[in-house]
């Protein structure tokens, strides 16, 4: 069975699970939501989305240098309690976000972070593109938004590509150290900087 886009992203809202991890378990329940939700709760995936209403008052900054020093970037993680604040797994997510982050160079944590200006700007963009390489009014839009989604993928922290695993986003990884360690984590804020900008 063929798993569609809009499938994965129902089971991921009534999850909390990651894109690709839905994605997985669609196909390995062959397309059914229940059996796939079933599956995700078997593997301890959905455990995040239940606790993220839990309030994240303790967590930790940290701040990655790259190479030659170039390229740095600071994150906040946050987390229940000062415990997981200290162990070793909170630490090393620290580290791979700040990596990523210095990697990837994201504009906003999530697309709802996003500057609806900055949205504007590049729909008028994709926009004039599309018409100027003679495609149809028709399906000006269909294009438009596909592109907006794309932009807004590769912009938030949160549903980009994970530098060390792209199979998986950054909300996957995050998701995954929620099960891990038993508590609400959430990245607060982060800022990157780029010798010379």
């Amino acid at each position: 069975m063929e798993i569609t886009a809009k499938m994965v992203m129902d089971l991921r809202k009534s999850s909390g699970v990651g894109m690709m991890d839905c994605k997985k378990a669609l196909k390995e329940c062959n397309g059914d939501m229940e059996a796939s939700i079933k599956y995700l709760r078997e593997k301890g995936m959905s455990k995040a989305a239940k606790k993220s209403d839990r309030e994240t008052k303790e967590g930790r900054i940290y701040a990655y240098i790259h190479g030659a020093g170039n390229i740095g970037a600071m994150v906040e993680l946050n987390c229940e309690t000062d415990f997981v604040a200290r162990t070793d797994g909170f630490i090393a997510l620290c580290k791979n976000v700040a990596m990523h982050v210095a990697a990837s160079n994201p504009l906003a944590i999530s697309s709802d972070d996003l500057d609806q200006e900055v949205i504007e700007k590049e729909r008028e963009i994709y926009r004039a593109r599309a018409l100027n390489e003679g495609k149809p009014e028709k399906i000006i839009d269909k294009i438009v938004d596909g592109q907006i989604a794309k932009f807004k993928r590769q912009s938030c922290l949160l549903d980009q590509e994970f530098i060390k695993d792209p199979d998986k986003t950054v909300k996957d990884i995050l998701n995954e150290a929620i099960s891990q360690m038993g508590e609400n984590i959430k990245i607060a804020r982060f800022s990157r900087f780029s010798l010379g900008e």
